[in-house]
């Protein structure tokens, strides 16, 4: 049962975040006016607010003007509930589940938004920063790791993103990604933080170099390392100390 509640309130939640994720990069306001059509601005009835389902009733269109609604609605509404799933089967009801829960709901947003718009709101970012560390004054990983973090997310990238200007007299990395990093130490802590920057850097080649391979990019190409932040970012919340330490085992 608790599983199941689990994903009722993820998929509510997962709702929620699509509204942000089409939101906030337009500067609108995520709490009003109610949900409508992206594209005639007809509001929607609550029997077409219900997560996932609405989407196959309706075939993935607008009862009015029959555009096509993207798949990406109940895709987001589903990875939420398996999350909030994951989450809960991992760390039970604890406080820390909900820490974690509100961290991995700003990922999937950051995840998508970056990949979409290549920006990263300070909406969800600075504010993270904030709750992050207030929170790790009562929960993991403590005040001073999560201090360090965001000194050291926020400072390592913004010492790459200075080099590379200074060097190339041109951006190569946005500020955004700077903030975003210094999040995942507030929330994380500088251990798992660095392990996400890891996980990030080798996901972002491996994609660079398929890409470039199927000749779909070159070296001057741009991608998301924003995107490649938060898919890293949701397992090292999750297994990320387990990882740690097996790697320190070495030593």
């Amino acid at each position: 049962m608790l599983y199941v509640l689990a994903a009722i309130f993820g998929l509510v939640i997962g709702s929620f975040l699509n509204v942000c994720i089409y939101r906030l990069p337009r500067d609108q306001s995520i709490v009003w006016p109610a949900s409508r059509c992206t594209t005639c601005g007809r509001s929607l009835s609550w029997f077409e607010n219900v997560p996932v389902v609405s989407w196959m009733v309706l075939r993935g269109r607008c009862r009015t003007c029959d555009e096509r609604i993207s798949a990406m609605y109940p895709v987001i509404e589903a990875a939420t509930a398996a999350l909030m799933v994951l989450l809960t089967w991992y760390y039970g009801p604890t406080p820390l589940l909900g820490a974690r829960a509100l961290f991995g709901c700003a990922m999937i947003v950051l995840f998508v938004i970056d990949l979409q718009h290549q920006i990263l709101p300070n909406e969800i970012t600075v504010s993270g920063i904030v709750v992050g560390l207030g929170l790790s004054f009562f929960l993991e990983p403590g005040w001073r790791d999560s201090l360090i973090g965001i000194a050291a997310g926020g400072g390592s990238l913004w010492i790459i993103a200075e080099g590379y200007r200074w060097l190339r007299h041109k951006d190569g990395l946005g500020f955004g990604d700077v903030k975003m990093l210094a999040m995942i130490g507030a929330f994380l802590g500088w251990k798992l933080m660095l392990l996400t920057l890891v996980f990030a850097s080798f996901t972002g080649s491996f994609v660079a170099i398929a890409l470039m391979l199927a000749r779909r990019a070159d070296w001057q190409s741009k991608l998301p390392l924003g995107t490649f932040l938060a898919l890293a970012a949701v397992p090292a919340s999750v297994v990320g100390d387990a990882v740690v330490k097996w790697y320190l085992g070495f030593y």
